[in-house]
Protein backbone atom coordinates (compact mmCIF):
# COMPACT_ATOMS: atom_id res chain seq x y z
CA UNK A 1 0.00 0.00 0.00
CA UNK A 2 1.13 3.62 -0.46
CA UNK A 3 1.46 5.75 2.65
CA UNK A 4 -1.02 8.31 4.02
CA UNK A 5 -1.78 11.19 1.67
CA UNK A 6 -4.20 14.10 1.46
CA UNK A 7 -5.27 16.34 -1.41
CA UNK A 8 -7.74 19.25 -1.60
CA UNK A 9 -9.88 20.52 1.27
CA UNK A 10 -11.01 18.34 4.17
CA UNK A 11 -12.50 19.09 7.61
CA UNK A 12 -10.39 19.13 10.77
CA UNK A 13 -12.11 16.01 12.14
CA UNK A 14 -13.60 13.08 10.23
CA UNK A 15 -17.35 12.41 10.41
CA UNK A 16 -18.10 16.02 11.38
CA UNK A 17 -19.98 18.82 9.64
CA UNK A 18 -18.18 20.12 6.56
CA UNK A 19 -20.19 22.75 4.70
CA UNK A 20 -20.04 24.40 1.32
CA UNK A 21 -20.17 28.18 0.90
CA UNK A 22 -23.93 27.92 0.27
CA UNK A 23 -24.40 26.18 3.62
CA UNK A 24 -25.02 22.70 2.25
CA UNK A 25 -23.11 19.78 3.71
CA UNK A 26 -20.48 18.07 1.64
CA UNK A 27 -21.16 14.32 1.29
CA UNK A 28 -18.53 12.26 3.09
CA UNK A 29 -17.76 8.85 1.55
CA UNK A 30 -15.67 6.09 3.11
CA UNK A 31 -13.72 4.15 0.47
CA UNK A 32 -12.35 0.83 1.72
CA UNK A 33 -11.83 -2.50 0.01
CA UNK A 34 -11.83 -4.73 3.10
CA UNK A 35 -14.78 -3.54 5.11
CA UNK A 36 -13.89 -1.32 8.05
CA UNK A 37 -10.85 -3.31 9.17
CA UNK A 38 -8.08 -2.26 6.77
CA UNK A 39 -6.81 0.71 4.75
CA UNK A 40 -9.34 3.35 3.76
CA UNK A 41 -9.82 6.83 2.34
CA UNK A 42 -12.43 9.51 3.09
CA UNK A 43 -13.68 11.57 0.13
CA UNK A 44 -15.83 14.71 0.26
CA UNK A 45 -18.33 15.18 -2.58
CA UNK A 46 -20.28 18.27 -3.60
CA UNK A 47 -23.31 16.02 -4.27
CA UNK A 48 -24.34 12.65 -2.81
CA UNK A 49 -22.58 9.94 -4.88
CA UNK A 50 -25.71 7.76 -4.86
CA UNK A 51 -28.16 9.43 -7.29
CA UNK A 52 -28.84 6.80 -9.99
CA UNK A 53 -31.17 7.89 -12.81
CA UNK A 54 -31.28 4.67 -14.86
CA UNK A 55 -29.60 1.33 -15.44
CA UNK A 56 -29.42 -1.13 -18.35
CA UNK A 57 -29.22 -4.91 -18.30
CA UNK A 58 -25.73 -6.33 -17.63
CA UNK A 59 -23.43 -7.50 -20.41
CA UNK A 60 -21.52 -10.77 -20.06
CA UNK A 61 -17.75 -10.14 -20.22
CA UNK A 62 -16.55 -13.20 -18.26
CA UNK A 63 -13.57 -15.10 -19.71
CA UNK A 64 -14.17 -18.61 -20.97
CA UNK A 65 -11.62 -21.41 -21.14
CA UNK A 66 -10.84 -22.44 -24.72
CA UNK A 67 -8.94 -25.65 -23.93
CA UNK A 68 -8.35 -28.17 -21.15
CA UNK A 69 -4.76 -28.68 -22.29
CA UNK A 70 -2.99 -26.62 -19.61
CA UNK A 71 0.15 -28.76 -19.11
CA UNK A 72 2.26 -27.45 -21.97
CA UNK A 73 4.81 -24.65 -22.33
CA UNK A 74 3.28 -22.00 -24.56
CA UNK A 75 4.11 -18.66 -26.10
CA UNK A 76 1.80 -15.88 -27.27
CA UNK A 77 2.63 -12.97 -29.57
CA UNK A 78 1.05 -10.13 -27.62
CA UNK A 79 1.50 -7.47 -30.29
CA UNK A 80 -0.83 -9.48 -32.54
CA UNK A 81 -3.67 -8.36 -30.27
CA UNK A 82 -5.96 -6.31 -32.47
CA UNK A 83 -6.13 -2.56 -32.06
CA UNK A 84 -9.50 -1.24 -30.85
CA UNK A 85 -10.83 2.30 -30.76
CA UNK A 86 -12.21 2.21 -27.20
CA UNK A 87 -10.33 1.32 -24.01
CA UNK A 88 -12.66 -1.34 -22.56
CA UNK A 89 -13.26 -2.91 -25.97
CA UNK A 90 -9.50 -3.24 -26.42
CA UNK A 91 -8.94 -5.29 -23.24
CA UNK A 92 -8.63 -8.97 -24.15
CA UNK A 93 -8.38 -11.45 -21.29
CA UNK A 94 -5.83 -14.08 -22.26
CA UNK A 95 -5.08 -16.06 -19.08
CA UNK A 96 -7.18 -16.40 -15.93
CA UNK A 97 -7.97 -18.32 -12.76
CA UNK A 98 -9.98 -17.59 -9.62
CA UNK A 99 -7.30 -15.24 -8.25
CA UNK A 100 -6.39 -13.05 -11.20
CA UNK A 101 -6.92 -12.30 -14.89
CA UNK A 102 -4.20 -11.29 -17.37
CA UNK A 103 -5.18 -9.16 -20.36
CA UNK A 104 -3.58 -7.51 -23.36
CA UNK A 105 -4.86 -4.23 -24.74
CA UNK A 106 -4.13 -1.98 -27.72
CA UNK A 107 -6.49 0.99 -27.25
CA UNK A 108 -6.49 3.94 -29.60
CA UNK A 109 -8.57 6.05 -27.22
CA UNK A 110 -10.31 6.20 -23.87
CA UNK A 111 -13.91 5.71 -22.79
CA UNK A 112 -15.61 8.68 -24.40
CA UNK A 113 -17.14 11.85 -22.96
CA UNK A 114 -18.98 11.42 -19.65
CA UNK A 115 -18.24 7.68 -19.60
CA UNK A 116 -16.39 6.05 -16.71
CA UNK A 117 -15.31 2.60 -15.56
CA UNK A 118 -15.40 0.92 -12.15
CA UNK A 119 -14.07 -2.57 -11.50
CA UNK A 120 -15.93 -3.59 -8.34
CA UNK A 121 -14.28 -7.03 -8.15
CA UNK A 122 -10.60 -6.50 -8.77
CA UNK A 123 -7.65 -4.24 -8.17
CA UNK A 124 -6.12 -3.41 -11.54
CA UNK A 125 -2.46 -3.16 -12.48
CA UNK A 126 -1.98 -1.48 -15.86
CA UNK A 127 1.54 -1.93 -17.18
CA UNK A 128 2.20 0.68 -19.87
CA UNK A 129 4.35 -0.89 -22.58
CA UNK A 130 3.77 1.68 -25.30
CA UNK A 131 2.09 5.07 -25.22
CA UNK A 132 1.35 7.72 -22.62
CA UNK A 133 -1.67 9.51 -21.22
CA UNK A 134 -3.55 10.38 -18.05
CA UNK A 135 -5.71 8.41 -15.65
CA UNK A 136 -8.54 10.67 -14.38
CA UNK A 137 -10.05 9.74 -11.01
CA UNK A 138 -11.97 11.15 -8.05
CA UNK A 139 -8.56 11.50 -6.40
CA UNK A 140 -7.00 13.65 -9.13
CA UNK A 141 -4.90 13.02 -12.19
CA UNK A 142 -2.17 10.44 -12.76
CA UNK A 143 -0.06 11.04 -15.90
CA UNK A 144 1.55 7.80 -17.10
CA UNK A 145 4.10 6.66 -19.67
CA UNK A 146 6.39 3.86 -20.80
CA UNK A 147 7.27 1.40 -18.04
CA UNK A 148 4.70 2.59 -15.50
CA UNK A 149 2.64 0.32 -13.29
CA UNK A 150 -0.69 2.11 -12.73
CA UNK A 151 -2.28 0.62 -9.59
CA UNK A 152 -6.06 1.12 -9.35
CA UNK A 153 -7.83 -0.19 -6.21
CA UNK A 154 -11.11 -2.00 -6.83
CA UNK A 155 -14.09 0.31 -6.76
CA UNK A 156 -12.16 3.29 -8.13
CA UNK A 157 -14.17 5.23 -10.72
CA UNK A 158 -11.92 6.37 -13.53
CA UNK A 159 -11.62 7.50 -17.11
CA UNK A 160 -8.48 7.34 -19.21
CA UNK A 161 -7.02 9.43 -22.03
CA UNK A 162 -4.13 8.57 -24.33
CA UNK A 163 -1.82 11.07 -26.01
CA UNK A 164 -1.61 9.12 -29.27
CA UNK A 165 -3.47 6.14 -30.82
CA UNK A 166 -0.40 3.87 -30.48
CA UNK A 167 -0.74 2.17 -27.09
CA UNK A 168 0.06 -1.28 -25.70
CA UNK A 169 -0.90 -2.40 -22.19
CA UNK A 170 -0.42 -5.56 -20.14
CA UNK A 171 -3.14 -5.70 -17.47
CA UNK A 172 -3.41 -7.77 -14.29
CA UNK A 173 -6.74 -7.89 -12.46
CA UNK A 174 -6.45 -9.13 -8.88
CA UNK A 175 -9.42 -10.37 -6.86
CA UNK A 176 -7.46 -9.53 -3.71
CA UNK A 177 -5.72 -6.26 -2.80
CA UNK A 178 -2.43 -5.65 -4.63
CA UNK A 179 0.26 -4.79 -2.10
CA UNK A 180 4.02 -4.55 -1.72
CA UNK A 181 5.68 -7.76 -0.43
CA UNK A 182 5.53 -8.07 3.35
CA UNK A 183 9.27 -8.70 3.60
CA UNK A 184 9.91 -5.20 2.22
CA UNK A 185 7.84 -3.52 4.94
CA UNK A 186 8.45 -2.65 8.57
CA UNK A 187 5.80 -3.77 11.05
CA UNK A 188 4.40 -0.24 10.77
CA UNK A 189 4.23 -0.26 6.95
CA UNK A 190 7.30 1.72 5.90
CA UNK A 191 9.37 0.34 3.03
CA UNK A 192 12.62 -0.98 4.51
CA UNK A 193 16.19 -0.11 3.53
CA UNK A 194 16.59 -3.48 1.79
CA UNK A 195 13.52 -2.92 -0.40
CA UNK A 196 14.31 -2.45 -4.12
CA UNK A 197 12.15 0.70 -4.17
CA UNK A 198 10.91 3.24 -1.63
CA UNK A 199 8.13 5.76 -0.99
CA UNK A 200 9.93 8.38 -3.09
CA UNK A 201 9.22 6.23 -6.15
CA UNK A 202 5.44 6.30 -5.61
CA UNK A 203 3.66 8.90 -7.75
CA UNK A 204 0.41 9.96 -6.16
CA UNK A 205 -2.64 11.71 -7.68
CA UNK A 206 -2.22 15.40 -8.44
CA UNK A 207 -4.16 18.39 -9.72
CA UNK A 208 -7.48 17.70 -7.97
CA UNK A 209 -10.14 19.76 -9.79
CA UNK A 210 -13.69 19.05 -8.56
CA UNK A 211 -16.25 18.98 -11.39
CA UNK A 212 -19.68 20.25 -10.31
CA UNK A 213 -21.95 19.09 -13.13
CA UNK A 214 -25.49 17.69 -13.27
CA UNK A 215 -26.62 15.55 -16.19
CA UNK A 216 -26.23 11.91 -17.29
CA UNK A 217 -22.95 10.23 -16.45
CA UNK A 218 -22.46 6.62 -17.47
CA UNK A 219 -20.43 4.38 -15.15
CA UNK A 220 -19.72 0.93 -16.56
CA UNK A 221 -19.38 -1.24 -13.46
CA UNK A 222 -17.84 -4.70 -13.65
CA UNK A 223 -18.99 -7.35 -11.18
CA UNK A 224 -18.73 -11.15 -11.33
CA UNK A 225 -17.98 -11.25 -15.04
CA UNK A 226 -20.72 -8.82 -16.07
CA UNK A 227 -20.64 -5.15 -17.06
CA UNK A 228 -23.46 -3.08 -15.56
CA UNK A 229 -24.18 0.20 -17.42
CA UNK A 230 -25.53 2.66 -14.82
CA UNK A 231 -26.23 6.38 -15.23
CA UNK A 232 -25.76 8.87 -12.39
CA UNK A 233 -27.12 12.41 -12.05
CA UNK A 234 -23.85 14.01 -10.93
CA UNK A 235 -20.32 13.93 -12.28
CA UNK A 236 -18.39 11.37 -10.19
CA UNK A 237 -15.34 13.66 -9.96
CA UNK A 238 -17.06 16.24 -7.74
CA UNK A 239 -14.61 15.56 -4.88
CA UNK A 240 -13.21 18.67 -3.18
CA UNK A 241 -10.78 16.81 -0.95
CA UNK A 242 -9.75 13.44 0.43
CA UNK A 243 -7.28 11.74 2.73
CA UNK A 244 -6.23 8.21 3.55
CA UNK A 245 -4.13 5.25 2.43
CA UNK A 246 -6.33 3.67 -0.25
CA UNK A 247 -5.93 5.43 -3.60
CA UNK A 248 -4.57 4.87 -7.12
CA UNK A 249 -0.87 5.46 -7.66
CA UNK A 250 1.95 4.84 -10.12
CA UNK A 251 5.37 3.27 -9.71
CA UNK A 252 7.73 2.72 -12.63
CA UNK A 253 9.55 -0.48 -13.51
CA UNK A 254 12.54 1.81 -14.17
CA UNK A 255 12.62 2.70 -10.45
CA UNK A 256 13.05 -0.93 -9.37
CA UNK A 257 16.61 -1.36 -8.08
CA UNK A 258 17.76 -4.92 -8.86
CA UNK A 259 19.15 -7.24 -6.18
CA UNK A 260 22.23 -9.09 -7.39
CA UNK A 261 24.79 -11.52 -5.92
CA UNK A 262 27.95 -13.54 -6.54
CA UNK A 263 25.86 -16.41 -7.91
CA UNK A 264 22.50 -16.50 -9.65
CA UNK A 265 19.66 -15.13 -7.51
CA UNK A 266 16.22 -16.84 -7.42
CA UNK A 267 13.13 -15.14 -8.91
CA UNK A 268 11.76 -13.77 -5.59
CA UNK A 269 14.48 -11.07 -5.64
CA UNK A 270 12.60 -9.55 -8.58
CA UNK A 271 9.25 -9.34 -6.77
CA UNK A 272 7.43 -5.99 -6.84
CA UNK A 273 3.82 -6.75 -5.79
CA UNK A 274 1.82 -9.54 -4.21
CA UNK A 275 -1.81 -10.61 -4.26
CA UNK A 276 -3.56 -13.66 -2.87
CA UNK A 277 -2.01 -16.72 -4.56
CA UNK A 278 0.12 -14.77 -7.05
CA UNK A 279 3.03 -12.33 -7.31
CA UNK A 280 4.21 -9.75 -9.85
CA UNK A 281 7.94 -9.37 -10.51
CA UNK A 282 10.05 -6.85 -12.47
CA UNK A 283 13.09 -7.98 -14.44
CA UNK A 284 15.24 -4.93 -15.12
CA UNK A 285 18.72 -4.16 -16.49
CA UNK A 286 21.32 -5.31 -13.94
CA UNK A 287 24.87 -6.51 -13.39
CA UNK A 288 25.36 -10.26 -13.67
CA UNK A 289 26.67 -12.55 -10.94
CA UNK A 290 30.31 -11.91 -10.05
CA UNK A 291 31.60 -15.22 -8.68
CA UNK A 292 34.58 -16.18 -10.92
CA UNK A 293 32.78 -19.39 -11.94
CA UNK A 294 29.26 -17.93 -12.02
CA UNK A 295 26.73 -18.99 -14.65
CA UNK A 296 24.50 -15.94 -15.25
CA UNK A 297 21.79 -17.90 -17.08
CA UNK A 298 19.11 -19.31 -14.76
CA UNK A 299 19.31 -22.97 -13.80
CA UNK A 300 16.66 -25.44 -14.97
CA UNK A 301 13.84 -25.51 -12.46
CA UNK A 302 10.58 -27.29 -11.73
CA UNK A 303 7.91 -24.82 -10.77
CA UNK A 304 5.75 -27.51 -9.19
CA UNK A 305 3.64 -25.03 -7.24
CA UNK A 306 3.12 -22.20 -9.72
CA UNK A 307 2.42 -21.24 -13.31
CA UNK A 308 5.12 -18.82 -14.51
CA UNK A 309 4.05 -16.11 -16.96
CA UNK A 310 6.65 -13.77 -18.46
CA UNK A 311 5.71 -10.67 -20.46
CA UNK A 312 8.70 -9.50 -22.48
CA UNK A 313 8.99 -5.73 -22.70
CA UNK A 314 12.36 -4.76 -24.19
CA UNK A 315 16.04 -5.69 -24.36
CA UNK A 316 17.97 -8.92 -24.81
CA UNK A 317 17.07 -12.10 -22.91
CA UNK A 318 20.05 -14.37 -22.36
CA UNK A 319 17.96 -17.46 -21.52
CA UNK A 320 15.55 -17.23 -24.48
CA UNK A 321 15.91 -17.29 -28.26
CA UNK A 322 13.67 -15.50 -30.75
CA UNK A 323 12.12 -13.16 -28.18
CA UNK A 324 9.78 -10.45 -29.50
CA UNK A 325 8.50 -7.33 -27.77
CA UNK A 326 5.10 -8.02 -26.23
CA UNK A 327 5.62 -11.77 -26.28
CA UNK A 328 4.21 -13.84 -23.40
CA UNK A 329 5.45 -17.24 -22.27
CA UNK A 330 3.68 -19.51 -19.82
CA UNK A 331 5.51 -22.39 -18.16
CA UNK A 332 2.83 -24.25 -16.19
CA UNK A 333 3.30 -25.95 -12.84
CA UNK A 334 4.51 -29.51 -13.25
CA UNK A 335 6.93 -29.09 -16.18
CA UNK A 336 10.69 -28.53 -15.90
CA UNK A 337 11.83 -25.50 -17.86
CA UNK A 338 14.89 -23.31 -18.20
CA UNK A 339 17.31 -21.79 -20.70
CA UNK A 340 17.18 -22.59 -24.39
CA UNK A 341 20.02 -24.72 -25.84
CA UNK A 342 23.30 -22.83 -26.10
CA UNK A 343 22.28 -19.92 -23.89
CA UNK A 344 23.96 -21.26 -20.73
CA UNK A 345 27.43 -21.36 -22.28
CA UNK A 346 26.78 -18.08 -24.07
CA UNK A 347 25.97 -16.34 -20.78
CA UNK A 348 29.29 -17.23 -19.12
CA UNK A 349 31.52 -14.18 -18.92
CA UNK A 350 28.73 -11.71 -19.68
CA UNK A 351 28.78 -8.72 -17.34
CA UNK A 352 25.21 -7.43 -17.50
CA UNK A 353 21.81 -7.71 -19.11
CA UNK A 354 19.52 -5.08 -20.61
CA UNK A 355 16.35 -7.17 -20.31
CA UNK A 356 13.06 -5.63 -19.23
CA UNK A 357 10.11 -7.91 -18.42
CA UNK A 358 7.11 -8.39 -16.14
CA UNK A 359 6.56 -11.79 -14.54
CA UNK A 360 3.37 -13.10 -12.94
CA UNK A 361 3.63 -16.31 -10.91
CA UNK A 362 0.31 -17.85 -9.88
CA UNK A 363 -0.15 -20.62 -7.34
CA UNK A 364 -3.22 -22.05 -9.06
CA UNK A 365 -3.29 -23.11 -12.73
CA UNK A 366 -4.15 -20.58 -15.41
CA UNK A 367 -6.62 -21.24 -18.20
CA UNK A 368 -6.43 -19.83 -21.72
CA UNK A 369 -9.07 -17.97 -23.69
CA UNK A 370 -9.74 -18.06 -27.43
CA UNK A 371 -7.86 -14.77 -27.71
CA UNK A 372 -4.73 -16.40 -26.26
CA UNK A 373 -4.93 -19.33 -28.66
CA UNK A 374 -5.46 -16.98 -31.61
CA UNK A 375 -2.08 -15.32 -31.00
CA UNK A 376 -0.16 -18.47 -29.96
CA UNK A 377 3.19 -19.43 -31.47
CA UNK A 378 2.62 -23.19 -31.51
CA UNK A 379 6.31 -23.90 -32.23
CA UNK A 380 7.37 -22.81 -28.74
CA UNK A 381 6.79 -26.14 -27.02
CA UNK A 382 9.54 -27.73 -29.17
CA UNK A 383 11.99 -24.82 -28.92
CA UNK A 384 14.31 -26.66 -26.49
CA UNK A 385 15.33 -29.11 -29.24
CA UNK A 386 18.94 -28.62 -30.36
Amino acid sequence: MPHYYSLGHIPHKRHTQFRQENGKLYSEQLFSTEGFSSDYTLLYHIHPPTVVIRADEPIDVAPKAATDNILRNRSFLGFKTQVAAEYLESRKISLFNNDCQLSLAAPQGGLGENVFYKNTDADEVLFIHEGSGTLHTQYGQLPFGYGDYVIIPRGTIYSIDFDTPDNRLFIVESFSPVRFPKRYLSKYGQLLENSPFCERDIRKPQDLQPIDQTGEFLIKMKKKGKLYPTWYAHHPFDVVGWDGCDYPYIISIHDFEPITGRVHQPPPVHQMFEGFNFVICSFVPRKYDYHPLAIPAPYFHSNIDSDEVLYYVDGDFMSRKHVERGMITIHPAGIVHGPHPGTIEKSIGAEDTKELAVMVDTFHPLQMTEHALSIEDDRYMLSWKE
